[in-house]
């Protein structure tokens, strides 16, 4: 396998032992559905083993040494994460357990927030045609329980937002504005500068789903300025099952509890409760211990190597599929075709050829992609399409495993014309 630039890739692929499994036939896996999930490097597999076979024990509970262990594991997780995210505090991080989770939680404590974050009818929330259905349910929900409108931004003929309204659609009736950093299915980036600095003017939240962000992007939450954050470790070398909500801490204390249990608490009476501070008051319950210890390897892996490094890398790979993808006739990309301000997924159709039938035929080649609507229905119906395929790429994608999708593409055209 060859590196792109400086970057080593095939040093990269050595720490996925999945990556080394041959399918189909003999034939190597070429793995092209990281924005669904992402492999796993044995440093995160070794880590959480290591938890369960010598130190596991509940946390902030167990008078033990055992305890002790595991509490200093879990919460050290949580400095590595706020780190890798420069939050202002590690008190602003709040386990979860993905992303769906994080904004669910926001979704429903704003519906039991009192004073200027109370939502109610008259009031406004403000998302967009390219959203996962994440991050469009749970404010639908919000707005049938309380009467308030929800409003959305348009989408390009490129797959960008439209901000030619955005004074308007974003106004003084706005309660919070959610926004996902980068499309799981066009790849578009969004321009969060201008959303929060409007968001911000009229007195607005910015809550930002960075599922496709943080795995590909270098992120600084102190210099983003949005005000609350969610993302998910499974997409970023980490272990399903655990994901984060960023929250400013004015905004996190402000917050009601989303569920009630243990260690959520400072007092409990037969009459009346008190809850613990941030993050505590969002974790109730065993909290995903083990998957917090491989989230924060995880984290370290990805940070020995360098965010600069995987975004280049990223960027370089997503630019040659594209190039590649466009030279085949019947190929139509959804979204953004130039690689400027775009994320590590394309999705396409092919002429003649559904989108399940695709994969099919990619997949007895050896070749994972994914195929549907990707839990974008609006953006789909948006460019008139039921599904497309998509192909998404990370940190261990190589030029040859493009080339190979190309490949592909090229024999499913031809397959389907001799049928």
């Amino acid at each position: 396998m060859t590196g792109t630039g400086f970057y080593d890739v095939a040093r990269v692929r050595e720490d996925f032992p999945i990556l080394r499994r041959r399918l189909a036939g003999d034939r190597p896996l070429v793995y092209l559905d990281s924005a669904n999930t992402s492999q796993k490097p044995q440093q995160v597999v070794d880590a959480m083993a290591e938890h369960y076979l010598q130190h596991n024990a509940n946390v902030a509970r167990a008078m033990h040494q055992l305890g002790a262990e595991a509490t200093e594991a879990f919460e050290g997780a949580r400095d590595k994460v706020a780190a890798f995210v420069n939050a202002p505090s590690r008190d602003e991080i709040v386990f979860t357990r993905n992303a769906s989770e994080a904004l669910n939680l926001v979704a429903n404590a704003l519906r039991n927030a009192t004073g200027d974050l109370a939502v109610g009818p008259g009031d406004e929330i403000v998302i967009s045609e390219l959203e996962h259905h994440s991050n469009i349910v749970p404010w639908q929900l919000l707005c049938e329980r309380t009467g308030a409108t929800l409003r959305w931004f348009r989408l390009t003929d490129e797959g960008r937002l439209d901000l030619d309204d955005l004074d308007t659609l974003v106004n003084e009736r706005t309660k919070i504005v959610s926004v996902a950093w980068v499309s799981n299915m066009l790849g578009t980036v969004t321009p969060l500068e201008t959303i929060i600095a409007r968001a911000h003017a009229v007195g607005a939240l910015v809550m930002v789903d960075a599922s496709q962000a943080v795995p590909q992007l270098p992120v600084d939450l102190t210099a983003l300025g949005a005000d609350l954050v969610a993302f998910t470790g499974h997409k970023m070398v980490g272990p399903t099952g655990i994901g984060v909500l960023w929250g400013r801490r004015t905004v996190l204390e402000a917050l009601p509890p989303f569920l009630g249990g243990g260690e959520m608490i400072e007092t409990v009476t037969m009459e009346r409760s008190t809850y613990a501070p941030p993050p505590a008051k969002f974790e109730a319950g065993t909290p995903p211990i083990a998957q917090a210890v491989g989230l924060g390897a995880a984290v370290d892996y990805l940070s020995a190597i360098g965010m600069d490094a995987i975004a280049a890398h990223e960027r370089e790979i997503t630019a040659y599929a594209l190039k590649r993808l466009q030279s085949i006739d019947g190929v139509t990309i959804v979204g953004p075709s130039e690689p400027v301000e775009r994320g590590g997924a394309i999705s396409f159709t092919l002429d003649g050829v559904h989108p399940h039938d695709v994969a099919q035929i990619l997949d007895s080649q050896g070749i994972a992609i994914r195929a549907g609507h990707h839990c974008a229905k609006p953006a789909h119906r948006r460019f008139g399409v039921q599904s497309t395929t998509r192909a998404s790429f990370y940190l261990y994608t190589t030029l040859e495993e493009i080339d190979a999708l190309a490949e592909g593409i090229v024999h499913t055209q031809k397959y389907f014309k001799v049928m």
